[in-house]
């Protein structure tokens, strides 16, 4: 349910352009990057259903801190994918995960 409420309220990252980049290379790079963002979103999604948005970073700390610690995820990542999921803003990764 918290999901469903997530996703209505926020959008997911921004589908990739129509038409890739000519360069192999370069549209493999933004592939790669849309789909860390992708990830980054659901990890995000995961961490607002046991912690909710209500939450400061410092209140969410120790429920993340076991989530994280289950599924293998730095701490660190696990706030900034949850600011993500929260935000839709890419700038909540820097540092972390891009």
């Amino acid at each position: 349910m918290v999901r469903q409420a997530v996703r209505d309220v926020r959008t997911a990252p921004p589908p990739p352009p129509d038409e890739p980049p000519a360069d192999p290379i370069t549209a493999a790079g933004h592939q790669l990057a849309n789909d860390l963002l992708a990830s980054a979103h659901k990890i995000g999604e995961l961490m607002l259903d046991v912690a909710p948005a209500y939450l400061s970073d410092t209140e969410a700390t120790e429920i993340l801190t076991l989530l994280c610690a289950q599924i293998g995820e730095n701490l660190d990542h696990g706030h900034a994918a949850r600011r993500y999921a929260i935000s839709g803003d890419r700038r909540a990764l820097h540092g972390t995960v891009l």
